[in-house]
């Protein structure tokens, strides 16, 4: 794949944690079996209600329209995210995170 992509990527995970994190964002790394490596990137701000888990990857959705858009994005982030990872042969997903808030699982193959 390509490393630019896969970087941006990582970058709009990392940006969207530290934006919605209360104090702590958690990156973990590991292989799940020998095809998948999985990058899960979690905050512990107020996580994403279950309804709008897809919604969130959708372009130019934003959760909290009260944000100025100069401080919470244009809601592409994540769509271009997802996008990515899919053109990897790959998944985004977001589910509760241990500490509360949110949690992104990155997972594409290694080979």
């Amino acid at each position: 794949g390509s490393r630019g992509q896969l970087e941006r990527v990582l970058d709009n995970l990392l940006d969207n944690a530290r934006r919605h994190a209360r104090s702590a964002v958690v990156v973990t790394v590991r292989r799940d079996g020998d095809h998948h490596a999985v990058v899960e990137v979690a905050d512990d701000g107020d996580g994403v209600p279950a309804g709008d888990r897809e919604r969130i990857f959708e372009r130019f959705v934003r959760l909290d329209e009260a944000r100025a858009r100069d401080d919470g994005g244009a809601g592409l982030g994540l769509a271009i995210a997802r996008d990515v990872a899919a053109r990897h042969g790959g998944t985004l997903t977001v589910r509760d995170a241990p500490a509360g808030g949110a949690l992104f699982e990155l997972r594409l193959p290694t080979a």
